[in-house]
């Protein structure tokens, strides 16, 4: 089937060398990710556009891939004919895919020519929009309102008839907006801002800090690595984690309980700072909503902001809860944040509101900053596309390629996954999403041994993992082989 990807509208409005610059990074960056599923799937750059050619086997591979690639507003399906100018034969081959879609229907036709023709689009509309109601039985023709719309694009002489319109992510190729340092949490609100840095084009690594230990970096990392292999991995990122345990405890130790919430973010500022300037990054995002909690008062981000120099990004500053939560539902990541624990809320005791600068200045004064430091200096740094792996390697997690007759396996995919392909084994399958695996394996036997399995096994790894963190050795991994 063939694609042709339509431009981000931005994209198309800006200077002729951007814009040429943007084509060919969203070019490279789809040649990039659609090699990986084919390398012979073809990828052509044109001035206003990207065509894609590749074989049937691979059109759900292309269709996920141009929806969640950032600077693709939408993509069309396409069947392709050498018609000329031949009005009849236009008009045959149109009718041959959306000819029937009329019949006791309001229809309209919309042609779209580029190049130099003799016959303009009117007269291309008119008519096929005949022939159809020759032949297809249509109730009326509604050039406002239509039910059905027929459309087809002739570049040159060659037919383009579209089967399929499909809304692409939006915002700007990866890669032409520079980098920045999202300071993940795993909830609901970094995950969303750092989704929107994404989609803008800004190349988004990861910084986390550590309050919580083994399982929280695992989930974190989990949710990380989801967000980049959906929308961001054309280009390769990093995710750095911070121990803060330490640097808790000395805030407890130093810092007055009402500015406890505060001293927390600044600090987190400043780590993220001294690790963006090691890696030549200018900006820092963040999840923070205007008045959402304590810390997120317009004085008291102004506290914050105080410690950095770096540009801080707040996309979610004027959002409110529910509008996060969508966000987050239409790009999968609500089911991971629910299940994470929220850490920097611990140490928030009767939070000031509206902080004073002059107390602030005071309070800073009695941190020692060593253990920041110390804390910067023992920051670990990996690949995100490598979270898997170094995951694994700090216990590895067996993984069996087939299921003793005494094992359970449980499948953690989304409902919709396991609708649409189910896992038939003789042996006994339970059906757990990952997201309620963290509570319901409790409830489950210990006395059994059980297998998590996935489509990929990225998942099963992670929450395998995750479960023997929480103490649970009674679990490994399924991955049928090819």
């Amino acid at each position: 089937m063939r694609f042709i990807v339509k431009l981000f509208p931005e994209i198309m409005i800006k200077g002729a060398p951007v814009k040429k610059k943007m084509i060919s990074q969203l070019n490279d960056n789809l040649r990039t990710l659609l090699h990986r599923v084919n390398d012979q799937i073809v990828v052509k750059r044109f001035w206003d556009k990207i065509e894609v050619q590749a074989d049937d086997q691979w059109n759900d591979a292309v269709r996920r891939i141009l929806s969640k690639t950032p600077g693709v507003e939408q993509f069309l399906e396409v069947v392709q004919y050498e018609t000329g100018e031949d009005l009849p034969l236009i008009a045959e081959k149109v009718a041959a895919h959306t000819l029937d879609s009329v019949a006791g229907k309001s229809f309209v036709v919309r042609a779209k020519r580029t190049g130099t023709h003799e016959t303009t689009s009117f007269e291309l509309e008119r008519f096929v929009g005949a022939y159809f109601c020759q032949h297809g039985n249509p109730r009326e023709v509604d050039l406002h309102t239509p039910e059905v719309k027929v459309e087809f694009e002739l570049h040159q002489k060659t037919l383009n008839v579209i089967t399929q319109r499909r809304v692409g992510l939006g915002g700007f190729p990866m890669g032409t907006q520079g980098e920045l340092l999202s300071l993940m949490s795993g909830g609901f609100d970094s995950t969303v801002a750092s989704y929107l840095t994404m989609k803008r084009g800004l190349k988004t690594h990861f910084i986390f800090f550590n309050l919580g230990g083994a399982a929280h970096e695992i989930g974190v990392k989990q949710v990380a690595l989801y967000l980049w292999a959906q929308f961001g991995s054309s280009h390769r990122v990093s995710f750095v984690t911070v121990p803060f345990e330490a640097v808790v405890a000395e805030i407890f130790r130093s810092t007055h309980e009402s500015y406890m919430g505060v001293t927390l973010k600044r600090l987190m500022l400043m780590a993220s700072e001294k690790v963006a300037d090691e890696m030549g990054i200018d900006a820092l995002v963040t999840g923070e909503s205007v008045a959402q909690v304590s810390s997120q008062t317009l004085r008291n981000l102004a506290i914050i902001d105080q410690v950095t120099d770096k540009l801080v990004l707040r996309p979610l500053a004027m959002m409110n809860k529910p509008e996060i939560m969508g966000i987050a539902d239409d790009i999968g990541t609500r089911y991971f944040a629910e299940s994470m624990p929220e850490y920097c809320g611990v140490i928030s005791k009767n939070p000031v509101i509206n902080g004073s600068f002059k107390r602030m200045e005071k309070e800073a004064a009695r941190f020692d900053y060593a253990v920041l430091d110390a804390a910067v200096e023992q920051a670990v740094t990996i690949p995100v596309h490598t979270i898997i792996d170094d995951v694994n390697a700090a216990e590895s997690v067996e993984i069996l390629s087939e299921v003793p007759s005494e094992v359970v396996v449980i499948d953690i995919r989304r409902e919709e996954e396991v609708a649409a392909s189910p896992l038939v084994l003789e042996q006994r399958v339970e059906i757990i999403p990952f997201y309620e695996l963290n509570q319901r394996f409790k409830g489950l036997s210990q006395e059994q041994e059980y297998l998590l399995f996935c489509e990929k096994g990225v998942m099963s790894q992670l929450h395998a993992q995750y479960l023997r963190d929480a103490g649970f050795e009674n679990v490994r991994v399924y991955r049928p082989k090819p």
